[in-house]
């Protein structure tokens, strides 16, 4: 899923990413900044998935 951000809105996202604790709201900012750089679903979850492990 595609999604369009503005500069100012990715730059909210990005700093609310960098100071969250809570593990599904950091998830979700991810996949939100993932999907507006055209991630697909998939590799998104992908990309949870190797966080996880890690």
């Amino acid at each position: 899923m595609k999604i369009t951000l503005t500069p100012q809105q990715k730059l909210q996202l990005e700093q609310m990413h960098g100071s969250n604790c809570d593990g599904r709201v950091y998830d979700r900012i991810k996949a939100a900044l993932l999907a507006s750089e055209g991630w697909s679903q998939v590799m998104t979850s992908k990309n949870r998935e190797y966080r996880s492990m890690q």
